[in-house]
């Protein structure tokens, strides 16, 4: 028992009498102002550098809806006979450096097709602050392992040799494709999973089971598809894909397999609203993926895991 009073007693805080007492509760006191002021001081910059990768103003329906971005937007060819891998292509980027580095994207087009029939994604991804490589296939006839591979290739020229490799954060990358192009931006997911985002449009591959995958994924399929319907492509790659996963199906209204080789809309808003939130881990494009978008005279249906986990 008497260790026990001696242990309460030892942690007693020592009495502090007369002026000695004043003087003491007077520096507590301007320790704790000091110290409310740092709490009030504290939110804007805690929440700065809580997503350092926040690029360009806070978004807005209109503003994702856009034609082109906040930024202003550059180009580079990049010949074939300079690279490894893959065919070459194009990179778009953002001519400002005043934001510091910018998440990255390959694109893929589909079979029998070249960069130009997914040219008009590059600049209008750009825009919105990513650095975006557009490439032709090593032939127009490689099928989707192939395609996912050169994805990776691409990545890697544009991370580490490309003109613009000190524009990029090699941490946040992504990749998109067409048709087999899509299929192979599910085959470059599969094997890299430190992927930060994949969009498979109107993707076509024969392997319809992806529960490997790791990346946030967003499936883009069309009512209309004959050649990768979306009943034998796009929806079951969406459901094979793992439940715990931030993943998402769009189904577009009275579109078809080739709908994602012209300027849409519907394509942009979504993609730029989930390569911000998964590559750049932006929080503010969160409102126009979750609730889930409803079906309307460009969406046939949506689906997808509300709130996002990343």
């Amino acid at each position: 028992m008497r260790k026990r009073r001696h242990a309460a007693s030892a942690e007693r805080p020592a009495v502090v009498a007369g002026p000695r007492r004043r003087l003491v509760r007077s520096a507590v006191a301007g320790i704790l102002a000091c110290g409310a002021l740092l709490v009030t001081q504290l939110p804007g910059g805690a929440q700065a550098a809580e997503n350092p990768y926040e690029r360009g103003p806070a978004p807005t329906q209109s503003s994702i809806e856009a034609a082109r971005g906040p930024y202003a937007v550059s180009e580079t060819s990049v010949s074939s006979l300079l690279v490894t891998g893959f065919g070459g292509g194009t990179i778009y980027y953002p001519t400002s450096r005043t934001d510091g580095t910018f998440g990255a994207i390959a694109i893929s087009p589909g079979f029998t097709a070249y960069q130009s029939s997914i040219a008009w994604l590059g600049p209008r991804l750009a825009s919105q602050g990513f650095v975006v490589f557009t490439i032709d296939t090593n032939t127009t006839l490689d099928q989707p392992a192939s395609r996912g591979r050169q994805l990776l290739e691409a990545l890697d020229y544009l991370t580490q040799r490309s003109s613009v490799r000190d524009r990029i954060d090699s941490s946040r990358l992504g990749v998109m494709g067409h048709s087999m192009g899509g299929g192979g931006t599910l085959e470059a997911a599969k094997s890299r999973p430190s992927l930060q985002a994949a969009i498979p449009l109107t993707g076509w591959n024969l392997d319809t089971s992806w529960p490997e995958v790791r990346t946030p994924t967003l499936v883009v399929g069309a009512d209309g598809d004959t050649i990768a319907p979306v009943s034998s492509h796009s929806e079951p790659f969406y459901t094979s894909l793992p439940s715990s996963l931030d993943r998402a199906y769009l189904e577009l209204n009275s579109a078809t397999h080739f709908t994602p080789n012209s300027s849409n809309t519907t394509i942009a808003k979504y993609s730029i609203s989930w390569l911000k939130r998964f590559i750049d881990n932006d929080t503010r494009y969160e409102q126009f993926l979750c609730p889930l978008p409803r079906p309307s005279l460009t969406i046939e249906e949506y689906r997808g895991n509300c709130p996002h986990n990343s």
